[in-house]
């Protein structure tokens, strides 16, 4: 039974993660140069063509039974498991001292990868693909080209594990001090009851895991996603099916707008995850999953203290809105709430008691500075 050490691990990653993409706008012209370096350890195939005819690529390693499968960027503009996907890849090529743990995991598991599905959306930086559909809302109608090029290949490959990852906007709070939800799990529900199957104790049993290693790095920052159950949606499907799915919510580390710092920890979690599935006996408390933090929705961008508004005393709170112009990705602030807010967190607190705003006019000028 394979283990790796954080301080370790922290080193591995410092000189070697994937360092030719970087930021949140990730598209296909910039994975495409690394895809094609990986033929000497992956077996790529071109596994077909979104709706504008943009290449979507997979990759295989492995020779083991247990079939892990592994999708990014569903969702256009949701691009940090992507990153952390070929820092996963880097490490299965070039492990460094962790050999042992890369020849593990290709002893026992077959490892499949999709590494962008929705190429046109994330050439637009939007979240749905070119038809305007989500991906994500689209298993029953398999209305998108994306959706059935996603079915088909988890049902030839027949997994036994799946890792479903996203991102998650900055206003996702968890624990008592309402913390950045740096990193969030589901082990998605099959059905309305939310009922405990097998299937998703399996699941949890591998979130717990993941949970366990992260705390070493950013203790109270990881939270559990909302398991209400989804009929369209294509985690709880799967799981539904018997693909036992892991999902990963890529979210907010402190001033982390770039997603740089929470791609390593993204990074962290699926490497755990492919470990733990690799040990094979290794267990660990399914009910463990229960005691991860649910989300809340009480963090902010920025918030404004104390401030005078329309005569009155109280607080303003700003989210970002991300705008892609000109082929840079714009943070534009926008005003969210209007009240005290002394439940909330934000990535920025100004206590200024000399603003005075007469209106949302006021505040926009504000911030514009």
């Amino acid at each position: 039974m394979k283990h790796i050490k954080i301080e370790e691990l922290e080193g591995w990653y410092s000189k070697n993660y994937q360092n030719k993409i970087s930021g949140r706008w990730i598209t296909l012209g910039q994975i495409l140069p690394i895809i094609k370096t990986m033929k000497n350890i992956f077996k790529v195939e071109l596994a077909g063509y979104s709706y504008q005819n943009r290449d979507i690529y997979d990759l295989q390693v492995g020779k083991g039974k247990t079939r892990i499968i592994i999708w990014t960027q569903m969702h256009g503009n949701e691009s940090t498991g992507t990153k952390a996907l070929f820092d996963l890849l880097r490490f299965l090529d070039k492990p460094g001292g962790h050999a042992d743990i890369r020849d593990q995991i290709f002893d026992n598991c077959t490892i499949k990868c999709i590494p962008m599905l929705n190429p046109d959306g994330a050439e637009t930086y939007t979240r749905l693909n070119a038809q305007k559909i989500d991906l994500n809302r689209d298993f029953i109608d398999k209305k998108a080209l994306e959706s059935k090029l996603l079915q088909k290949t988890v049902n030839d490959f027949q997994p036994d594990y799946c890792f479903n990852m996203h991102d998650q906007r900055t206003i996702f709070s968890v624990g008592k001090n309402n913390d950045p939800a740096t990193i969030s799990f589901l082990a998605p529900s099959e059905e309305k009851s939310r009922r405990v199957t097998q299937g998703r104790k399996s699941t949890m049993e591998v979130i717990v895991s993941m949970n366990n290693f992260l705390q070493n790095v950013i203790p109270n920052q990881v939270g559990r996603y909302s398991d209400e159950f989804y009929p369209t949606a294509t985690g709880d499907n799967f799981q539904k099916m018997g693909y036992n799915t892991i999902l990963i919510e890529s979210g907010h580390y402190n001033n982390d707008y770039q997603r740089e710092i929470t791609r390593k920890f993204t990074f962290f979690a699926l490497l755990q995850g492919v470990l733990f599935i690799s040990n094979g006996t290794n267990k660990t408390d399914y009910k463990g999953y229960f005691s991860i933090p649910d989300n809340e929705k009480n963090y902010l961008d920025i918030i404004l203290k104390d401030v005078e508004y329309r005569g009155n005393k109280t607080d303003v709170g700003i989210l970002f809105d991300e705008k892609l112009g000109e082929k840079i990705l714009h943070f534009v602030p926008r005003v969210d709430k209007i009240e005290k807010l002394s439940n909330y967190r934000a990535n920025k607190i100004i206590s200024d008691t000399n603003l005075i705003f007469k209106n949302e006019e006021d505040i926009k000028t504000y911030l514009k500075k």
